[in-house]
């Protein structure tokens, strides 16, 4: 609606702005991998900045019986990390944060020994999380600011949530190491409890 208004009443200030923004939306944002069986769950969003691209992502759980688990590991991690390093970081830094749907390691969860087989933290999610993604030259930037600090993101209402702080970290920045040395901060908000993950932030001094 906001285009066409801006097509036919671009004699006006007002709409001539619409259709300007929209056009400079959709200049740098894009949605997906391009890859259909991927795109049609709506897992990603890259941005364009002058000096870096900002993604932001929903993984795949590899849900009840590490059904989807194959699919995480073989398909979606390898798309998405050439997707990164072959399309994207040739031409400027890269941002990746959201749900990753990973514990990557036993820190990031409550209970590591009892949940080798939960989806998450399964071998094979990490060394996909490793492989694909921290081995091609991504900081997780949390990690690398607090090595030893105990920094959960989710709180799944099943287990009781925040009251018995059976937490998992599940939400990122990961960033380039090429702008890692770029991190001011990068924290975890862990009062604001309108959803069972709480809320990330990155600051960069660029």
């Amino acid at each position: 609606m906001l285009s066409k208004r801006g097509v036919s009443n671009s004699s006006t200030p007002e709409s001539a702005a619409i259709s300007e923004d929209r056009e400079e939306i959709e200049r740098i944002v894009t949605y997906g991998l391009g890859i259909s069986y991927h795109d049609s769950e709506g897992r990603l969003v890259t941005a364009e900045f002058d000096s870096f691209y900002l993604l932001s992502g929903y993984f795949p759980n590899s849900g009840d019986g590490l059904r989807r688990l194959m699919y995480r590991i073989s398909q979606w991690d390898p798309s998405l990390g050439n997707y990164i390093k072959y399309e994207l970081e040739k031409l400027k830094p890269v941002i990746l944060t959201g749900d990753l749907n990973c514990a990557h390691q036993e820190i990031d969860i409550y209970d590591p020994a009892g949940n080798k087989r939960s989806a998450g933290f399964t071998i094979e999610e990490r060394e996909s999380f490793e492989t694909n993604f921290l081995s091609r030259g991504f900081v997780d930037t949390f990690r690398r600011q607090y090595p030893h600090a105990v920094g959960y993101t989710y709180w799944g209402y099943q287990h009781g949530g925040r009251k018995t702080n059976k937490g998992w970290q599940l939400d990122y920045f990961l960033i380039s190491e090429s702008i890692a040395n770029k991190v001011h901060d990068s924290y975890i908000l862990p009062d604001i409890t309108d959803s069972d993950h709480s809320p990330i932030g990155l600051i960069l001094q660029l």
